[in-house]
């Protein structure tokens, strides 16, 4: 009997932890929006997929534009270049200057008619090594899921890319606009990665950067060694919670102040001490130093500071005093 209650026990356990992914993918669906659904594609394999963005939004600090003279807000209009009038959004259309004062002009059906084809699909058109993948090129993270009666395709595709470490490389339109992406299998997912094309990226080559061999920089093998022992005592595993957003933070601190003070607070400057600047610098010296003080990141001190701290943005508090 027991057994049997152990049994049951972990089923229900099963269940409830099934209920409860099920549940939170019906969060993470409903609450985000879909970019698009349609198709993924590689050789004659259709994989009927949706489109996400991978970045989560942030409440930004905004401001507005004001007169600082009686804090009226400023407006922007749209002004005729000949006429001096308001233009209103449904009489705005977009030209292409190919000579001065004339214009080739596409309308919205023109923009839809060159990304209809392509408007739904992710065809991928080569793989390549994942080591191979430069992350100069990388631009911006969308999540593929996988839509009705696609779930067998996408596990197909997302096992064959881990196990093979290829990265599928496609073409996708995003609101109207054709990007270079790369398809990844990330843990449970396929990451979709817009990629910049070549011609958007400088070269090592066109910046100034010190190319000539390193004996000619004079460093000394101590110096490299030390320099190593130092990277390997500041070498953590790698954790994204360690690191936040100090200046946004910092931002919203002084705005609490602000409105606490009535607009009065001013504004301390911290004069910075003079760097003393010399042809010559004692790196060894320097590295030394370095190692002995051993002291944690600012990042880090500053987080464990603000670990537990309530946020400091005003409009919380007015929100919890309602």
């Amino acid at each position: 009997m027991a057994k049997k209650k152990q049994t049951t026990t972990s089923r229900s356990a099963k269940h409830d932890s099934s209920k409860e992914k099920s549940s939170s993918k019906e969060k993470f669906t409903s609450d985000r929006r879909s970019i698009w659904k349609g198709y993924i594609t590689f050789g004659l394999v259709n994989i009927p997929v949706i489109l996400y963005s991978a970045e989560k939004p942030q409440e930004d600090v905004h401001f507005k534009m004001l007169d600082k003279h009686n804090l009226g807000g400023i407006k922007y209009l749209r002004i005729n270049e000949e006429t001096g009038k308001e233009v209103p959004w449904e009489d705005i259309v977009k030209g292409y200057e190919y000579e001065p004062g004339t214009y080739a002009v596409l309308t919205e059906d023109d923009f839809g008619e060159i990304a209809r084809e392509n408007l739904k699909a992710i065809e991928i058109e080569d793989f390549i090594d994942l080591k191979e993948l430069d992350i100069m090129y990388f631009e911006k993270p969308y999540y593929l899921l996988p839509d009705k009666r696609g779930e067998k395709g996408y596990v197909l595709l997302r096992e064959t890319l881990k196990n093979s470490h290829k990265v599928g490389i496609a073409r996708i339109m995003i609101r109207s606009h054709q990007y270079l992406a790369a398809v990844i299998a990330q843990g449970s997912a396929i990451v979709v990665n817009t990629l910049r094309y070549p011609q958007e990226i400088r070269k090592p080559t066109e910046m100034d950067v010190p190319d000539e061999p390193v004996s000619n920089y004079k460093i000394t093998k101590k110096e490299f060694d030390i320099a190593k022992q130092l990277v390997e005592t500041m070498t953590i595993k790698w954790d994204p919670k360690r690191y936040m957003n100090e200046y946004k933070e910092d931002l919203m601190k002084l705005i609490e102040e602000k409105i606490a003070s009535g607009g009065k607070k001013s504004i301390k400057h911290v004069e910075e001490p003079e760097v003393k600047r010399s042809n010559v610098i004692d790196f060894m010296e320097l590295l030394q130093k370095s190692l002995k003080q051993k002291k944690p990141s600012k990042t880090s001190v500053k987080a464990s500071k603000r670990k537990g701290k309530k946020s400091t943005d005003p409009k919380n508090k007015k929100a919890k005093g309602k």
